[in-house]
């Protein structure tokens, strides 16, 4: 891995297009350089436009060093900075929560899309909730709305709720550590899950960002990449937990597994599920109704 080094009396926009050249030359284009630069530096993007002729200094300048060098070792830029932006707010992240994606934003769409009323009280079930990105993005479009995340990971839970509480929604969620819905009971009027759905033997051909820096209990979903839909499909149609009289289940997909997920529906008595598409045009959330 090559080395880069930052001169200190270097400017903090001439820093900038030497990280960006350095990102380039190792084919990492983007806006990565301008996140870390901010971040790193403790800087606005007013402030570095206002005040980047000033000098970087030894500290600043070693902060960039051990950045870059992180970043084209392969680590996502959002785990260098621990933090990322999902439906227009800001989320932290530990090492246990995914990074929140852009294409997970279409799971929130689909199930606000289902809401004819987005004012009435609703009880909202967020399984696998990691960073909390999900249920806070629709708490925060759903203003009369309490919701639950689970997740089996207690690291994610305390990170969630730090989100939930920075968002302005902490008072209408709860955070609860729990395998799916075990020990979890009553009606909910939506569901919504993006669980680990890559098939095992896929895990060691995933990019170096995901294979080495996502939490692996959050990307394997087992042989055929479906065990977490069975499991879900299956508690909340033969254990306490369930969905209400005309509620909402919406899960997040891979981009080949719509109609197997569609097909699990079916065999757990759900109506046809519909399946929406991502900006990209790949298949990525399959909604059910109760039948």
């Amino acid at each position: 891995m090559p080395t880069v080094r930052f001169d200190p009396t270097l400017s903090r926009s001439a820093a900038l297009k030497q990280m960006t050249e350095a990102l380039a030359a190792q084919g990492i284009l983007g806006n990565d350089a301008r996140f870390l630069v901010l971040d790193l530096l403790g800087l606005s993007t007013t402030e570095l436009i206002l005040h980047g002729d000033r000098p970087l200094g030894t500290p600043d300048a070693s902060r960039l060093e051990a950045g870059l060098a992180r970043r084209i070792s392969g680590e996502p830029v959002a785990r260098i900075v621990g933090a990322w932006e999902f439906w227009g707010l800001p989320f932290g992240l530990c090492a246990e929560t995914l990074v929140p994606r852009a294409d997970t934003e279409t799971l929130v769409e689909v199930a606000l899309a289902a809401q004819a009323d987005r004012r009435r009280p609703l009880r909202v079930l967020d399984l696998g909730t990691g960073s909390g990105c999900i249920l806070v993005a629709l708490l925060s479009e759903l203003p009369n709305a309490f919701g639950i995340g689970l997740d089996r990971a207690h690291a994610a839970l305390v990170q969630a709720r730090t989100n939930a509480d920075r968002n302005g929604v902490g008072r209408r969620a709860a955070f609860v550590q729990a395998d799916w819905t075990a020990g979890l009971d009553g009606a909910f009027d939506l569901v919504v899950s993006n669980p680990p759905y890559i098939a095992s033997p896929a895990i060691p051909g995933l990019a170096v960002e995901v294979r080495c820096h996502d939490p692996l209990a959050a990307l394997d979903g087992g042989t055929d990449g479906l065990d977490a839909y069975r499991h879900i499909l299956r508690n909340l149609t033969l254990g306490p937990t369930r969905l209400a009289p005309g509620g909402t289940l919406a899960f997040e997909i891979g981009y080949d597994q719509a109609e197997a997920v569609q097909r699990l529906g079916l065999e757990a008595g759900f109506g046809p599920g519909r399946v929406t598409r991502d900006l990209a045009g790949h298949a990525r959330v399959v909604c059910f109704r109760p039948d």
